[in-house]
């Protein structure tokens, strides 16, 4: 599924496509702007969002075997609620 298609999704539910693309941007926004800050979003059932800081590394470029120096780094990390986990799993 993507963006498009989540936010057909959810217009089905509040009636206006218009409505729905608003809601789908105001919330991936709002945990974009939050969790580049450094803050930990964590919605109950589904998962948490959260900043993870990679330390610089060196590495080794599969192809011709040459190290190469992978500088530090922030990346989002994203770990599934209990509940999702079950959804998924196919329990109840």
């Amino acid at each position: 599924m993507n963006k498009r298609e989540l936010v057909d999704a959810i217009s089905d539910r509040l009636g206006s496509k218009k409505a729905a693309a608003e809601a789908v941007d105001a919330i991936l926004e709002t945990i974009q702007t939050a969790v580049a800050k450094g803050d930990k979003v964590a919605i109950t059932g589904f998962g948490s969002f959260e900043k993870a800081d990679r330390p610089a590394r060196t590495a080794r470029n599969p192809a011709t075997g040459k190290t190469i120096d992978v500088p530090a780094t922030s990346v989002p990390k994203f770990k599934a609620g209990a509940d999702f986990k079950n959804l998924v799993a196919g329990k109840k």
